[in-house]
């Protein structure tokens, strides 16, 4: 199987909102509704798990019921940061009978709610060849090199560079493995899967991104995914 699952543990703090910025509405349509749909129109996802932030759970089942997202299968607790909170849903996923070892997992940010099938595809088809598939893009920007964030009089070879995005996808086994390792070695607040991957000595390999993969963390977030949402669908999706 190919399963989406979706990390919704957040609280948005720096949206400045006592409402999870997944669950924000847009245009009478919760954020996380539009990253669920994306995976649920993907005709190669076959599951659907989200990690949701603790006490959401009945919320993001009635959401869920309301929008037709009949592919979620599961609803896991979110942690205290994202390394726990992804643990907590692979412990859930390995438990359950109906899953494999070879299951590919495609781990996603719920704040990102432009993920094109392109994307999701090309992630599939990475992980499938080489066992690991980070959505990434090119480094387009001048980067610099500083310790105090208020000066620089280093840079960095962009071309040596890439930005990650999600989804980020492995085949259970290895995040099993991976999750488990990393505990043992007192690994407990990895920023992401590929980063944890890295720190556990792992070659990671690519799988295709784009600009609009927009992960929506400020108020400016949000005005630029309403100005995509905008947007003719067959041109973004692009």
């Amino acid at each position: 199987m190919n399963i989406a699952m979706l990390i919704a543990g957040g609280s948005g703090a720096r949206m400045g909102q006592d409402i999870p910025k997944q669950f924000l509405n847009v245009y009478d349509r919760p954020v996380i509704i539009y990253t669920l749909e994306a995976f649920q129109n993907h005709p190669n996802i076959d599951a659907i798990m989200v990690v949701c932030v603790k006490g959401w759970e009945t919320i993001l089942s009635a959401y869920a019921k309301q929008f037709n997202i009949t592919k979620l299968k599961w609803i896991a607790e979110g942690g205290e940061n994202g390394q726990s909170s992804i643990r907590n849903g692979v412990e859930m996923l390995s438990s359950d009978s109906e899953t494999s070892d070879e299951d590919i997992i495609l781990i996603h940010d719920a704040i990102r709610p432009m993920v094109s099938a392109d994307i999701i595809s090309d992630c599939i088809k990475t992980c499938t060849e080489k066992e690991s598939a980070i959505t990434v893009i090119p480094c387009a920007e001048a980067m610099l090199i500083t310790d105090n964030r208020e000066d620089s009089s280093a840079l960095m070879d962009r071309n040596s560079l890439v930005r990650t995005q999600t989804p980020q996808a492995f085949p259970l086994s290895k995040l099993v493995w991976a999750h488990k390792t990393a505990l043992e070695r007192g690994i407990t607040n990895s920023v992401a899967t590929c980063t944890l991957m890295v720190e556990l000595g792992e070659k990671i390999y690519f799988s295709a991104g784009s600009e609009k993969n927009v992960k929506l963390t400020t108020t400016e977030d949000i005005e630029i995914f309403k100005a995509l949402l905008k947007t003719s669908k067959d041109e973004w999706l692009k």
